[in-house]
Parts: structure tokens; C-alpha cells; sequence
């Protein structure tokens, strides 16, 4: 019943924050700048900072807990391979999603786009190899200070892996990791009670910033976006929970739901892990172990609703600047999504850096971006809910399977 009352308090902050930024932007424009800065931005900022002060230590612990609880090398392994292959199969399907969508319903002819001021300056982007040979922490307090996620969760998965080699000797250590685990997850119900007013103020700067005309002028952009989210939800994730889980898909976004609202309002998949491990463990029954892997894994890698924007946003540039994608070009922006979703791994701005990267795949204009950024706040807010709960769904897979693979294995021991 308590969880009910916070999914709808956060859900009631939502809509009021929405609703309140639109009508101020409406009838009295003039008086936002002052009510965001003395009232909305407060109360986001800080929900934001208070949900922020405990993803380090938490991931930390939770990693750590995972890999030791996991045991055996060879199964950390399994659920490794099995859940970096569930997002690059995900993020392929979703922005193939983005791409079809797009071109069928064709938001780039819907109005007269200008052009010549569409700017955007994009930054560079390390490459894959470059990324993947940094996740290995020459410091590790100097990766926790600065919370690089990649290399925290490398970090900890050492420390795990070394703590269930030596066994009995780390007892202690891991019962001390376990209470500081339990210590943040009670700072996350506490500060879970901060949510409603922390996502109104957070909508309410979102939307009355961006304002009715700017969503006007993109709704066709928008609507196609938002479209492309809800199939890959219902299809990708309803289908991985009903097919794969062999779960219900309604009731898993019903459980799931107070975490996406977290998700929407803060726009950062690592900001919710948090109240998103808390869901997963508590509301959909996935082992700590698991949990505490995969999906601190998935906020940093698993970027299915940033992937649907880059299709979309690809399609609508082509279409404003008149020009046709082959068939050849077409399955180098899913190749180049793809692969940039792992290179570009924690690097702040993801989202359009993956963005310029897919448009000079294709010698489209990189300034381009500059017709979709007024809104991209907006949209950034859905797709984070979206990638949150992708994984979350791939949590669940793996849970389920390694309950089915556990089951066989005591079957086969006792025949």
C-alpha cells in the first residue's frame, strides 16, 4: 500500500510540475524566470543532489555484493555475456524501430524547418577501443570521486571475485559491505520521500522552459519519437518479460513504475539506479546479485531510448535537408549506433555525441542537431525511462534463467 501512495505522489508531482510550467509559460512568461529560480530549480537540484550522494557508494557496495554472492567466476561470466548481449541486440531492435518509424510517418516534411541557423558544435567522442581500454582504474578512488561508472563497476567486481577467493579469511569484510548496502538503501527510502516535490520542480523547469510553441513547432518530431518508445516498451521489454521471463509485461511496469517516474523527472539512468535496484529487487523478486550487476551495467551501456532518437533524428534531418539514405547507409547508422553506445559509455551529453557520430556516418550535416536540441530535454526525459526499464527487463531474463538453469542442475545431481 505505501508503495501505491508513492507511485501516485510522484506521478501527482509529475503532472502538477507539467501543468504549472506550461500555464506560466502561457499567461505569464515574464514571471518564470523568477519562480524556476527561486522554487523550481531549488527543489529539483535538490532531489537531484540528495539521489546523486548515494550512486557511488551504492553501486560500490551493490557490485561488489553481487559478484561475491555470484561465486563461481564462470557464472559471473555467463550473466555478463548473456546481458551485454541482450543490449546489443535490444539497442540494434530499437533504433531499426526509430529508423522504420520515421520513414513511414516522415517528420522532416511536416513543416518548413530553418535551416540556416541550425547549429550545433558536437564534441569528440572516444572510440571503442579507447573506452574499453580505460575501464581499467589507474585510481581507483580518483574513478569513485569522479563517478566513472565503468570503471567503479571493474573495480568491484575485483574486489568481489577476490573476496570469494579467499572465503572464510574476508568474512567480516563482506559482512561490513553488506551493512553499508543496507545503510544506503535506507537513505534511498528516505529520500524517496523528497520525490514528488523533487519531480515537480524538475517537470515544471523542463516544460516551462521549453513552452508550448517550441513542442508545437517539433510535435510531428516528437510524436514519432514517442511512438517509437512505446512499441520498443511494449515489444522488446513486454516481449523479453512475457516470452523470455515468462512473466507478466503488465505487471512488471506496474511494479516498475515508481522508478520510471524517478527516471522521467531526472533524466539520468545512473541518478535513478537507486530507487531502480530497489524496484527490481523488492517489487519483481530479481536476486540481489543480479540486480546489483546488471543493471548498473545497463546505465551505463544500455541506451535503447537514446539509440530510437538517433534513428528518428537521422530520418528527420535526411528529410528537412532533402536527402535520401540508401539502403547501404541506413544499416551503417544502425552499425555506428550500436557500436557508439559502447564507446561513448559514460560520457556526459551521450545522447547528441552519439548523434553527431551517426550523422557523419552519412555525410549528413552535423548542425542538423540544432533542429532537434530545443526539444531534446523533453524527449531525453522518456528515453531515460525507457532504458531504465530495459534494464530492469534484462535483469528479470537473467534472474529467470538462472533460476531454470539452478532447477536442472539439482535435478541432473539428484538423478
Amino acid at each position: 500500500m505505501k508503495k501505491n501512495n508513492m507511485t501516485l505522489k510522484v506521478l501527482t508531482g509529475l503532472i502538477l510540475g507539467a501543468i504549472v510550467g506550461l500555464l506560466i509559460n502561457l499567461f505569464a512568461p515574464g514571471a518564470f524566470e523568477s519562480l524556476n529560480s527561486y522554487i523550481f530549480v531549488p527543489l529539483g537540484q535538490i532531489f537531484l543532489s540528495l539521489i546523486s550522494m548515494l550512486v557511488v557508494p551504492l553501486v560500490l557496495f551493490s557490485i561488489i555484493l553481487g559478484t561475491a554472492g555470484l561465486g563461481d567466476p564462470a557464472k559471473l561470466g555467463r550473466i555478463g555475456l548473456k546481458t551485454i548481449v541482450y543490449f546489443l541486440v535490444t539497442t540494434t531492435i530499437a533504433i531499426v524501430i526509430g529508423l522504420g518509424l520515421a520513414a513511414v510517418i516522415q517528420p522532416g516534411l511536416a513543416g518548413d524547418f530553418d535551416l540556416d541557423s541550425a547549429t550545433f558544435e558536437a564534441e569528440e567522442a572516444p572510440s571503442v577501443a579507447d573506452t574499453l581500454l580505460n575501464i581499467i582504474p589507474k585510481n581507483p578512488l580518483s574513478a569513485l570521486t569522479e563517478g566513472n561508472m565503468l570503471q567503479i563497476i571493474i573495480f568491484a567486481v575485483f574486489i568481489g571475485l577476490a573476496l570469494t577467493a579467499l572465503g572464510e579469511k574476508t568474512k567480516g569484510i563482506i559482512n561490513l559491505i553488506e551493512q553499508g548496502n543496507e545503510v544506503m538503501m535506507y537513505l534511498v527510502g528516505i529520500v524517496m520521500k523528497f520525490a514528488p516535490f523533487g519531480t515537480f520542480g524538475l517537470i515544471a523547469t523542463a516544460i516551462g522552459s521549453q513552452g508550448f510553441s517550441a513542442i508545437k513547432a517539433m510535435a510531428s518530431y516528437m510524436f514519432v519519437v514517442l511512438a517509437a518508445l512505446a512499441i520498443h516498451a511494449a515489444f522488446t521489454y513486454g516481449g523479453t518479460v512475457g516470452l523470455l521471463a515468462k512473466k507478466n509485461p503488465v505487471w512488471f511496469f506496474k511494479k516498475f513504475a515508481p522508478a520510471m517516474s524517478v527516471a522521467f523527472s531526472t533524466s539520468s539512468s545512473t541518478a535513478t539506479l537507486p530507487v531502480s535496484m530497489e524496484a527490481a529487487q523488492k517489487d519483481l523478486g530479481v536476486p540481489k546479485s543480479i540486480s546489483s550487476f546488471v543493471q548498473p551495467l545497463g546505465a551505463t551501456i544500455n541506451m535503447d531510448g537514446t539509440a530510437i532518437m538517433q534513428g528518428v533524428a537521422t530520418m528527420f534531418i535526411a528529410q528537412a535537408y532533402g536527402s535520401d539514405l540508401t539502403m547501404m547507409q541506413l544499416l551503417t547508422v544502425v552499425l555506428t549506433a550500436v557500436l557508439a553506445s559502447i564507446g561513448t559509455a559514460g560520457v556526459p551529453g551521450v545522447g547528441l555525441i552519439m548523434l553527431a557520430m551517426v550523422l557523419s556516418s552519412v555525410n549528413l550535416p552535423v548542425a542538423g542537431i540544432g533542429l532537434v536540441l530545443g526539444i531534446d530535454r523533453l524527449l531525453d526525459m522518456t528515453r531515460t525511462a525507457i532504458n531504465i526499464s530495459g534494464d530492469a527487463a534484462c535483469a528479470l531474463y537473467v534472474s529467470e534463467t538462472e533460476k531454470k538453469r539452478g532447477l536442472k542442475a539439482e535435478e541432473a545431481t539428484a538423478g
